[in-house]
């Protein structure tokens, strides 16, 4: 630059180095420090999945497996579902809960089935969910409306055949108190005891705080010996048919008889199930009976209890003892002679009813009975459907198929539907 000293040269060159990195920062790339990271939203990146709230009816995947069976005897599942498996997801619609079953049951039309299901070995099958069951009502598909695995309480009517001999009558006696324990603290239990009439020892109790007293009036010896034995050898001499100390043995009087024996087994379970049919419908109502069997001579018929027993869904569980507990003669005994009443009543009570019955001549197994069968009425599948309604009370026929191969399903074969003004 002509005019321009040395100087002033030197000072114009110093600032144009000083400008140069100023401008070359300003206008070249991005340097590949790297800066700070914007927010994902900011990025426009969608936000990670954040994890769901626990469904406080949903059995948790990290929940321990359901406890073991506490009785080493009772038949175990046949197979060990997962814990998600043991409490399957309701199908839409369908309700699981006991509050769902309580406003359920106020409608007339709602049926309630309890539902056992056994494999080909006979054990309990656990595991199954709504979509495995099938119910038809006199031949037409229902739709499931409730389903739950949840154990129901009990409300359960004890009846005690009190007349049986005096060696069996004492291992009943002394089984009592194990029968009581067999019971939950959230189960209500009533006593009654039978022979030739029928008496209710105590009403519905919570079954922990039944008391002792109650358990010793239920208590009998027992009879002794067999039935009374008139004429014959064992009835005094006779003559011509007629006892020789009846002052009309010359052909005028007649051989006494012994008085007819009763067993009113219809009549006992007849007060208990009118009883139960008052509890709350949300319970697994049963009817408990250690017994030989034996039906002679009661006011009411077969026929009509199980009328009751199936309109007021209630099903007979039974601990057979004495000749019920004896194979052969339990077998013979079940056929009905006229005029000699019934020698065993009670399997066609528990089939009719889809209930269970062990026979046990021993203390030991009839308490073990005890326990097995509380927990078999109390572990069941409860399904439930809307019918039509009404007015006809005439029994209604149900089917309850499960849809897998080699099961077999215990539930009761129909009902009776009780007219509005009798429900509970």
């Amino acid at each position: 630059m002509p005019g321009l000293t040395f100087g002033t040269k030197g000072l114009i060159c110093a600032l144009l180095l000083t400008a140069v990195p100023v401008f070359c920062q300003q206008n070249l790339p991005d340097s590949p420090v790297p800066k700070p990271q914007a927010t994902q939203q900011q990025q426009g990146v969608p936000d990670a999945p954040q994890p769901k709230a626990q469904d406080s009816n949903q059995f948790p995947g990290d929940a321990p497996p359901a406890p073991k069976n506490v009785h080493p005897d009772l038949p175990e599942a046949a197979s060990t579902p997962t814990p998600q498996a043991m409490h399957p997801t309701p199908q839409s619609g369908v309700a699981s809960g006991r509050d769902d079953l309580f406003k359920m049951t106020i409608a007339v039309n709602f049926v309630q089935l309890p539902v056992r299901v056994r494999d080909s070995s006979g054990k309990l099958v656990a595991g199954l969910g709504p979509s495995d069951f099938k119910v038809y009502e006199d031949g037409v598909p229902q739709q499931l409306k409730f389903f739950s695995v949840d154990p129901f309480p009990i409300s359960a009517a004890i009846v005690v055949d009190t007349d049986l001999p005096a060696g069996t009558m004492k291992k009943v006696n002394e089984t009592l108190p194990a029968l009581v324990g067999a019971f939950t603290e959230f189960d209500e239990v009533a006593l009654y005891r039978y022979g030739h009439t029928v008496q209710q020892i105590s009403g519905f109790t919570g079954a922990t705080g039944l008391s002792t007293a109650s358990l010793n009036r239920i208590k009998r010896t027992g009879r002794e010996g067999g039935p009374p034995v008139a004429g014959g050898p064992f009835g005094g001499p006779s003559i011509n048919g007629h006892s020789v100390n009846d002052p009309n043995a010359g052909g005028q009087g007649d051989v006494p008889t012994a008085p007819k024996e009763s067993y009113v087994l219809n009549d006992a379970i007849l007060l208990a199930a009118r009883d139960l049919g008052r509890r709350d419908k949300t319970r697994r109502r049963i009817i408990f009976v250690i017994s030989d069997g034996r039906e002679q001579g009661s006011n009411a018929g077969y026929d009509e209890v199980k009328r009751i027993l199936l309109a007021n869904d209630i099903s007979i569980y039974a601990v057979g003892v004495d000749t019920a507990a004896i194979p052969i003669y339990d077998q013979a005994n079940r056929i009905r002679v006229p005029g000699f009443g019934t020698g065993n009543i009670l399997p066609r009570y528990v089939s009719d009813t889809a209930g269970d019955m062990m026979a046990e001549f021993d203390r030991q197994g009839i308490e073990q009975a005890y326990a097995k069968i509380t927990d078999t009425a109390r572990n069941q599948y409860t399904i439930g459907y809307t019918t039509q309604a009404t007015k006809s009370s005439a029994f209604r026929s149900v089917d309850v198929r499960v849809l897998r191969p080699n099961l077999k399903v215990y539930a009761k074969e129909g009902y009776y539907p009780l007219p509005p003004s009798t429900q509970k």
